[in-house]
């Protein structure tokens, strides 16, 4: 891995090269192993037991996660000194993507795997490892992240739940309560976040039993119905003071930086969760006939599928890209943190690791929110009326979706937090944003003639670059119009985030598509021109859509000749011949419905 792709958001100002990027075509045999493992369990174990999951069977969920546990599935992510494998995060990512399909239980696993485990994983001492992950990998104990309050959601630091010292220094005392926490309902041991005198935001181990604590009772949520969501309640519960997870004080270290492993998990959820879609919509496309011919031999139809299969793949590529990047992050924290640093320090550097591509996770969450529910919508419109139906799953994939976007962090303030992490990153010198905008002024002002695109991938390749300077503009403008200001002006911070959004997006699927080319040999030949078609068609819309954008947040900075000039350096730098994409969506819907599934 090289220099230039080490630091998150370098994306932005810096190219990348396909060997950077990890991709499903890179998985090894035991990740596939994993992958398949988890296939073969759900299949076995989950599927047939769907109904009375999702009528939430507290305790055949408990009874499958155990089982889970015995293959190893919730402990993936734990290190083999504690009872785990410790796989590395591509992985762990595969074992989420598979799993969705079992839809509110692979959300129970998710929590108790994810933030519920990950923390002790992390940032726990050594007895608390050696206490806990264990019996966390086994299934044996069910873990819950325990973070929003019914008056602090987005404003996690605003939590009111409290802890104070007992007079004789042994516990804190905990008071307070926690809304709609995953897996409340048969947890067996909570991360809760309170302040320590109302003041230090600080994370804790709570175990289920301690005297004071209660959980209140299931909410009914629209979708999600087989997983447990309940409240919790704190009455002078006394954690003794060794349950106190990291430091004191800093357990926003833990929340925020837990929560950026959440949401790029989340993103392999998504895409399982879209895969699925797709073989649900074309197979019923294939079965449903109207007019005396399936629904599937439409060309409406077909483009629906097209733009699903698209979408999901560009999100496969985002996805493993990002989970590459923080297991080399990871790694290298991991080794620093083995050569004899305490729990403290080993956290410290564990959580730089993982906010170092926080971008990219609140990038990947927002698209892969956004993806599902788009395909899950489509899949619901090719289904027709039969969509609507409460026995055919596509109406729950539908239901389950909506979450996602409130989920990890609304996409709302992961959009706050793209550019503003990139720009924090700018003013510390770690991202040469300012001084590239800078250069790029001088730039602008002398004729830019078309390139020659002769080979593959060569047009998409220069409009990314293009892309690339009209982020930079926009941004640039924003800085010098706004300065300190811009921090206030939330539509113009969501355009910038949304620009983000469609650059690091159409750069993980040409990279993707351009690594694959490279393997060559005859097997990939077909699978690189479905590839190739499908990385043309989105990058296309995607700078469609980025011009949109940054039309409307150029409007919003500048008006009369001044706004004229920047719409003209905008026309100048979106410039590109159109490609036929009705007729690349016809060769691409025709692989999905041959094949009735998601297809590279």
């Amino acid at each position: 891995m090289t220099e230039t792709i080490r630091f998150g958001g370098r994306f932005v100002v810096e190219d990348s090269t396909p060997e950077s990027v990890v991709t499903p075509e890179d998985f090894n045999e035991e990740q596939l192993m994993m992958g398949d493992a988890a296939r073969q369990f759900m299949e076995a174990e989950l599927l047939p037991r769907d109904a009375d999951i999702e009528a939430l069977n507290y305790e055949l969920t408990v009874e499958l996660m155990r089982k889970a546990g015995e293959l190893g599935l919730l402990g993936a992510d734990i290190p083999e000194a504690y009872g785990g494998l410790g796989l590395d995060k591509v992985s762990t990512t595969l074992l989420a993507e598979t799993l969705s399909r079992a839809s509110s239980f692979a959300l129970s696993v998710g929590a108790h795997t994810g933030i519920g485990t990950l923390p002790i994983v992390f940032f726990g001492t050594e007895e608390q490892k050696q206490k806990y992950l264990p019996s966390l990998a086994m299934g044996e104990r069910i873990a819950a992240y325990c973070l929003t309050e019914p008056s602090s959601g987005s404003d996690a630091l605003g939590a009111r739940t409290t802890a104070r010292l007992s007079p004789d220094g042994k516990n804190f005392i905990l008071n307070g309560s926690k809304l709609y926490i995953t897996n409340a309902g048969f947890a067996d041991l909570f991360i809760v976040y309170a302040k320590v005198d109302g003041e230090y935001f600080t994370a804790f181990i709570v175990e289920r039993g301690m005297p004071g604590f209660s959980v209140g009772p299931e909410e009914h949520k629209m979708g999600i119905k087989g997983s447990s969501t309940c409240p919790l309640f704190f009455e002078d519960v006394q954690v003794p003071v060794e349950n106190v997870l990291g430091e004191i004080g800093k357990g926003h270290r833990i929340a925020f930086n837990i929560l950026n492993i959440g949401r790029f998990k989340l993103g392999a959820g998504c895409l399982g969760a879209s895969k699925e879609t797709i073989e649900l919509a074309s197979k019923y496309a294939n079965e449903r006939k109207q007019f005396g011919k399936p629904i599937s031999s439409y060309p409406l139809i077909g483009a629906k599928l097209a733009d699903m299969n698209i979408r999901t793949y560009v999100l496969e590529s985002m996805v493993y890209r990002t989970a590459g990047w923080i297991d080399g992050m990871l790694r290298g924290a991991s080794a620093e943190a083995d050569a004899g640093e305490g729990a403290a320090d080993a956290g410290s550097r564990i959580a730089a690791a993982i906010s170092e591509y926080a971008l990219e996770c609140s990038i990947v969450k927002v698209f892969a929110s956004e993806a599902l529910d788009f395909v899950a919508d489509e899949g619901v419109q090719i289904h027709g009326g039969y969509g609507y139906i409460k026995e055919y799953k596509i109406e729950r994939i539908y239901r389950d979706s909506r979450i996602n976007r409130i989920f990890e962090g609304t996409n709302e303030i992961n959009r706050m937090l793209i550019p503003s992490t990139l720009m924090k990153k700018a003013l510390k010198g770690e991202l040469p944003i300012l001084r590239k905008a800078r250069a790029l002024q001088a730039e602008l002002t002398q004729p830019m003639p078309l390139p020659t695109f002769d080979e593959p991938l060569s047009k998409e390749t220069y409009r990314i670059g293009q892309a690339k300077k009209a982020f930079l503009a926009v941004g640039g403008l924003a800085v010098q119009k706004l300065g300190i200001r811009l921090e206030q002006e939330q539509e113009i911070l969501c355009s910038l985030a949304d620009m983000m959004i469609e650059l690091f997006a159409m750069e993980s699927a040409l990279l993707r598509t351009k690594k694959l080319k490279k393997t060559g040999g005859a097997a990939v030949s077909d699978k690189w021109g479905h590839a190739a078609a499908m990385t043309e068609v989105f990058v296309q819309e995607s700078m469609e859509r980025l011009e949109s954008i940054a039309k409307v947040a150029l409007a919003a900075m500048e008006q009369g000749d001044g706004l004229q000039m920047q719409l003209s350096v905008l026309k100048k730098l979106m410039r590109a011949p159109l490609a036929d994409t009705i007729a690349l969506k016809r060769t691409i819907a025709a692989r999905v419905i041959r094949s009735e599934h998601y297809v590279v």
